[in-house]
C-alpha cells in the first residue's frame, strides 16, 4: 500500500522501501509513486535520504527491503545505468558528458548507428539534428560539448534522454548553476517532455522553481516519508517548513551595524587582471560585504587575483595596512584571508578521502610535529568542527563523497576555519544546499562578523545578498558599477546596477 497515493498511471513506484549502508540505516519505509505526464518534485535536506531514493529509483542501488515496481510489477531495476533500456534514466547532478567528444558522439555513445559496418555519422547527425530543432537548441551536432554553456550542456543530457526513448526521467538539480533565463528554457523543454507523457523526478532546493514547475511534491526528512501534495496546496514557505520541521521565519540572522569607523582589513585600488578592470573597494574589519553580479560580471575573478589564483596586471592591494601580492593560496592563508570555491566537489574537498583528512589538509602545517602527522590533534580537530558546524554524518568514517551537500559544504567551511583566518571569501556559500542549512550557514557567517572577522560573501541569490550584508558590491563586465548600502540594498536597486543601467563609484 502507498500511502494513499498510488494511481493506475503511476509508471514507477518505491512501496515501503528501506535502506541501509552497512549498519548504517539511510531511508526508512519510504513510499512513493511516479506518474506518466507530471512532474514529480522530491524535497528534503541536506541528508534527508533523496540521493538514496533517487539511485533506488533509476537502479543504481539496490533496497535492503521493500519493493520496485514498474508499470504495477515488481521489478529488479539493473544496476550501472542498464535501467536506461528500460526508459528510466537519471540525469546525475555532475553532467555525464565526454568534454571533449561532439553532441552527436554524445548523444549515441555506446549504441553508434553504422552502415555496412562503419560509422554512420551522416545518419546520427540527421537524427541528432532533429532532436535539437524540436526542442528549439541554437547549437549543432559537430559542436564540442566543452565549447558549449552549462545550460546547453544540460539540453544535451535531455536529448540523450529523448534519443533512448525515456520514459521516466530523473533530474538531480537540473537548474543548480542555471541563470533565470537558462531555467525557463529549461522548463520549456520539461513541459515539451511532460506533455509527451514522461514521467520526470525534479529533486531541486530552489522552491520557488518547485512551486512554477511541479504538479505534486514529496518530502523527505532524515529519511522518512513526511508528505505527499499536489503543488497547489503548498507555498514555498509551507514547503520549507515540512522539509525542516520547524519555523523559518528567522532564515536570516539579525545583522549588527557595522562600524564605519573599524580599520580596513582589505584595500583594493585599480585592480585589473585578465577579466577585471579597475576594481577599487575597501572591506572593513567586522563587515561582511556581498558581491553581486550576472554570470561572467567577474566576481570570483575579483578574489582569484587578490587571493594567489589568478595573475594581476595592474592595481594595489594592501592586507592590514601592509602591500599584499601572494603567489599562492597558501601564502594568502599565511597572511590571513581565505577562499572557499563555490566548486567543492572539483576543488574544494578530496571526494575520496574520510572527513578527518579534507578538515586538516589546508591547516597541515599546524598537525605536524617531529615525526610526522599528529593524528591526535587532527582527530579533536574534527570533532571540533563537527560540533561546530553541526556535520551530519551517521558513520564518522564515511567518504566525503557519500555525504549530502551541505554537510560537504559545512566541512569546507570546518577547513578553512581551522587556519583562524582574519578574512574569509565564501563564494557561492548555500550553492545546491537545502534551506535549513542555508540558514545555519547565514548564523555561522553572522557570528564571524560579530567576532570582528571580515567576511565577503560572493552569490548569485539576490535573497542571501540582500539579508545578509552590511554593504553590496555589484559588478558588471569586470568592472564595478555600484556599492551601495542601507535602504538602497534592495532587489530594484541592485539589478539596475547590474544591468548596467546606473554606476556610481564607491564613496567609502
Amino acid at each position: 500500500m502507498l500511502d494513499g497515493h498510488a494511481l493506475s498511471s503511476a509508471v514507477l513506484e518505491a512501496d515501503r522501501v528501506n535502506k541501509s549502508f552497512g549498519s548504517v540505516p539511510v531511508l526508512f519505509s519510504v513510499s512513493i509513486d511516479i506518474r506518466a505526464g507530471e512532474v514529480h518534485a522530491l524535497i528534503g535536506e541536506n541528508g534527508a535520504g533523496k540521493s538514496t531514493l533517487m539511485k533506488i529509483l533509476s537502479g543504481f542501488h539496490a533496497p535492503t527491503s521493500g519493493r520496485v515496481l514498474l508499470d504495477g510489477v515488481e521489478t529488479v531495476l539493473p544496476g550501472n545505468g542498464e535501467a536506461e533500456k528500460l526508459g528510466v534514466i537519471l540525469i546525475h547532478q555532475e553532467l555525464n558528458l565526454a568534454e571533449q567528444m561532439t553532441v552527436e558522439e554524445n548523444v549515441f555513445l555506446g549504441r553508434e548507428m553504422t552502415r555496412k559496418g562503419l560509422l554512420d555519422r551522416e545518419g546520427m547527425r540527421a537524427v541528432v539534428q532533429g532532436y535539437l530543432d524540436d526542442i528549439g537548441l541554437d547549437i549543432r551536432p559537430t559542436d564540442r560539448i566543452a565549447d558549449l554553456s552549462i545550460a546547453h550542456k544540460q539540453m544535451v543530457e535531455i536529448v540523450k534522454a529523448i534519443s533512448r526513448n525515456a520514459r521516466v526521467l530523473i533530474m538531480d538539480e537540473p537548474t543548480a548553476v542555471l541563470t533565470e533565463s537558462e531555467t525557463a528554457l529549461f522548463f520549456k523543454q520539461v513541459e515539451r517532455l511532460k506533455a509527451t507523457g514522461v514521467a520526470i523526478v525534479f529533486v531541486s532546493h530552489k522552491l520557488g522553481e518547485v512551486k512554477e514547475i511541479a504538479d505534486r511534491v514529496t518530502v523527505l526528512r532524515d529519511g522518512q516519508w513526511i508528505a505527499t501534495n499536489d503543488i497547489a496546496e503548498l507555498t514555498p514557505d509551507a514547503m520549507a517548513q515540512l522539509m525542516v520541521g520547524r519555523e523559518l521565519s528567522d532564515l536570516f540572522p539579525p545583522i549588527n551595524e557595522a562600524d564605519v569607523d573599524a580599520p580596513l582589513a582589505l584595500d583594493v585600488r585599480g585592480l585589473s587582471s585578465r577579466e577585471v578592470r579597475k576594481v577599487s573597494f575597501g572591506l572593513r574589519e567586522g563587515e561582511v560585504l556581498g558581491f553581486f553580479g550576472l554570470i561572467g560580471s567577474g566576481r570570483t575573478a575579483v578574489f582569484e587575483a587578490i587571493c594567489g589564483l589568478a595573475d594581476r596586471t595592474a592595481g594595489k592591494v594592501e592586507l592590514f595596512g601592509k602591500p599584499f601580492d601572494p603567489k599562492s593560496v597558501a601564502e594568502a592563508r599565511d597572511r590571513g584571508i581565505v577562499y572557499l570555491t563555490k566548486d567543492r566537489k572539483e576543488k574544494g574537498l578530496l571526494l575520496a578521502q574520510k572527513m578527518r583528512p579534507n578538515l586538516t589538509l589546508f591547516a597541515l602545517p599546524n598537525f605536524v610535529k617531529r615525526l610526522g602527522i599528529d593524528r591526535a590533534a587532527e582527530q579533536s580537530a574534527l570533532e571540533r568542527g563537527i560540533r561546530r558546524f553541526d556535520i551530519r554524518a551517521r558513520d564518522p568514517e564515511v567518504l566525503v563523497g557519500d555525504m549530502s551537500g551541505g554537510n560537504q559544504q559545512k566541512l569546507l567551511l570546518a577547513k578553512v576555519m581551522e587556519c583562524n583566518p582574519k578574512i574569509v571569501v565564501i563564494d557561492e556559500p548555500t550553492r545546491g544546499i537545502d534551506v535549513g542549512t542555508k540558514q545555519q550557514i547565514y548564523h555561522f557567517i553572522a557570528a564571524l562578523a560579530s567576532e570582528g572577522v571580515s567576511v565577503v560573501m560572493i552569490s548569485s541569490e539576490m535573497p542571501e545578498v540582500i539579508g545578509i550584508s552590511h554593504r553590496v558590491v555589484v559588478m558588471r563586465d569586470g568592472e564595478i558599477t555600484g556599492i551601495l548600502t542601507g535602504n538602497d540594498i534592495n532587489e530594484s536597486e541592485i539589478v539596475r546596477y547590474a544591468a548596467g543601467l546606473k554606476r556610481v563609484g564607491e564613496n567609502d
